[in-house]
């Protein structure tokens, strides 16, 4: 959940109570993964663990919670074929906490502190919340890991994709509403300022775009092509080609993919480079034209590509160091 401690503590400044539900450790199959939250006031829910039976009894516990004196925490292990009857067949660990108006200031702490990117380590022992500690380096590739049976990682801050999108066309603008809910952070080009809609996600940064030759690529990146021009998108790639970017696609058929590779070859480019490109973009099973449906193509495509990024980063090893002692 994007911003969570900023959440809780409004909800419970408005509301007096709430109960923060977190999915902190997952084996086998589950309905969510470890970094799941959802925070249950008596107003409601915000947030999901995965619907079904957990998400069902973590609530009634909840509840249970919120009309008790004070706040507590706890760990609760769930077998989920055994105990709760679900087909997923893993086991979850959901961590439970109780918060109310004497944890503001604690809350207004940790929301300042996660706003900047503080990486914690959270403790779930007996007491009226988990005992947290800042800690000093924040790169870490999952919103929770498990060190020991009580002892997790927490990052607050959502790893966003960088993407470059060039084009404000029927499907630029479709794709970034499209990304406007997914963890990106997107650049949109065109050099057509007009272009640009009243409306853009919050996620989306809107330039005008001048010289694709001053552009720069880092090697996170993710470039997308489909501007109103052909020339302009032939310069796009050839400058996104001499740049280390993850992935580079672009727009257009079969006939486009093979006139731009004999124009690329021609300036010097080899084929090993060339095929970097991909084009047409989407997955291949979805053949709909319409700009909608090109964007929820596109859209997966580049889920599927973030995901292979993020398994590849998550098997290096790091270990924060501890910094100071917050709202322990």
């Amino acid at each position: 959940m994007h911003a969570l401690w900023q959440t809780v503590h409004k909800a419970v400044e408005t509301e007096g109570r709430a109960v923060l539900v977190s999915v902190l450790a997952v084996e086998g199959s589950a309905p969510r993964e470890a970094g799941a939250r959802m925070i249950v006031t008596r107003e409601g829910i915000r947030g999901t663990i995965g619907g079904g039976a957990l998400e069902h009894e973590a609530w009634e516990q909840a509840t249970r919670l919120l009309s008790h004196g004070k706040p507590q925490s706890f760990l609760s292990r769930h077998a989920l074929g055994p105990d709760l009857g679900q087909c997923c067949g893993g086991r979850v660990d959901l961590g439970f906490e109780h918060f109310d108006s004497r944890s503001v200031p604690m809350l207004a702490q940790w929301a300042r502190e996660s706003g900047n990117g503080t990486l914690f380590q959270a403790e779930f022992v007996q007491g009226p919340h988990a005992i947290r500690t800042a800690l000093m380096e924040a790169d870490v590739s999952l919103p929770i890991e498990k060190r020991t049976e009580t002892l997790f990682v927490e990052r607050f801050s959502e790893l966003r994709q960088a993407l470059h999108l060039f084009g404000a066309g029927h499907v630029g603008k479709a794709l970034v509403l499209a990304l406007a809910p997914l963890p990106f952070k997107n650049v949109w080009y065109d050099p057509r300022e007009t272009m640009f809609p009243a409306y853009i996600p919050a996620n989306a940064e809107p330039k005008r775009l001048d010289d694709p030759d001053a552009l720069h690529f880092a090697s996170d990146d993710f470039v997308l092509i489909m501007t109103h021009s052909h020339p302009l998108d032939l310069a796009l790639v050839a400058t996104a080609l001499r740049s280390p970017a993850r992935f580079i696609g672009l727009i257009g058929s079969k006939t486009k993919k093979m006139r731009f590779q004999s124009r690329l070859r021609a300036a010097g480019f080899s084929q090993e480079a060339i095929d970097r490109v991909i084009c047409p973009i989407g997955l291949a099973d979805i053949s709909g034209k319409e700009p909608a449906m090109i964007a929820a193509s596109v859209t997966a495509q580049l889920l599927i590509v973030r995901e292979q990024c993020l398994s590849q980063s998550a098997h290096t090893d790091r270990t924060p160091a501890r910094r100071v002692a917050t709202g322990a």
